[in-house]
């Protein structure tokens, strides 16, 4: 059976052994995100500083591809604005983040990743930042649109009207809705599908069986950080296989299960299993 971990970070705590772990509870398919840049020691000043971080990342990736089927989402996460913006100022931020997912596309067009990663911030920001972190995102809409891939936004909590204002941007911007996925989502799959991003659920508490009562349309994801300081955070790397034999113990049948790990993964990002 195919179990996927929809988005998951190996950083510098369990590393490989969380992939391991992973695997022992019987996953069997992850997406590795990388982190911030201060978690891999750079300082970027422009967007081609981001490589060390892709090339770091990507390693991993490889690793892990020893033990599971291992993907690599690359890109910036939208916290970058307020850490480099109060080095070198916020507008300058926003262009080497929009730098940097130029680059992360090309990573995605040379067959190395098979997704970017963008957002918006998910805390308070100041109207400048919040603009210049949107213009960011919808840059990233482009970068995907125009290499064929999926996007994983990193965005402020879920409500209707913030997800549909995404998906405003994301038509304006002319890519597909169903390649842009919700990280960190909750168990909205029916307002998800009228939208029509894409929900990657976090499998936290019941959000599992609350998803799979809805429908099938979502995938599921630990956002597990590898934190040495919050170990087990968000979500430990055995819980997605968990919650997906969960699913089945209480009745749910195998179909849901491989729509959810299987056909919804390949669909969105464009990979055969």
């Amino acid at each position: 059976m195919i179990i996927t971990d929809d988005h998951m970070h190996i950083y510098k705590h369990l590393r490989l052994k969380a992939i391991e772990e992973f695997k022992r509870a019987g996953g069997t398919h992850v997406f590795l995100v990388n982190l911030l840049s201060k978690n891999y020691g750079v300082n970027p000043k422009r967007g081609e500083d981001f490589k060390e971080i892709f090339e770091k990342h990507i390693k991993m990736v490889e690793e892990a591809n020893e033990i599971v089927t291992a993907y690599a989402v690359i890109g910036v996460h939208p916290a970058e604005i307020t850490i480099l913006g109060e080095r070198i100022g916020y507008r300058k931020a926003a262009e080497v983040m929009m730098d940097a997912l130029d680059l992360a596309g090309k990573y995605v067009e040379e067959g190395k990743a098979v997704a970017i990663k963008s957002g918006r911030p998910h805390y308070s920001v100041s109207r400048e930042v919040w603009d210049l972190s949107n213009e960011v995102m919808f840059h990233a809409f482009e970068v995907a649109r125009d290499v064929n891939c999926a996007l994983q936004l990193h965005t402020e909590s879920y409500s209707r009207k913030n997800i549909e204002e995404i998906a405003e941007m994301a038509k304006k911007a002319k890519i597909k809705l169903y390649r842009v996925v919700k990280h960190f989502a909750p168990p909205k799959i029916d307002e998800f599908e009228e939208v029509g991003i894409f929900p990657s659920v976090i499998a936290m508490g019941d959000n599992h069986i609350k998803a799979a009562t809805i429908g099938d349309r979502f995938t599921l994801e630990t956002d597990y950080i590898d934190d040495p300081a919050r170990p087990g955070a968000v979500l430990g790397p055995k819980t997605v296989p968990k919650k997906v034999k969960e699913l089945l113990r209480i009745g749910f049948d195998e179909k849901l299960v491989e729509k959810v790990c299987v056909k919804n993964v390949e669909k969105v990002y464009g990979v055969e299993f």
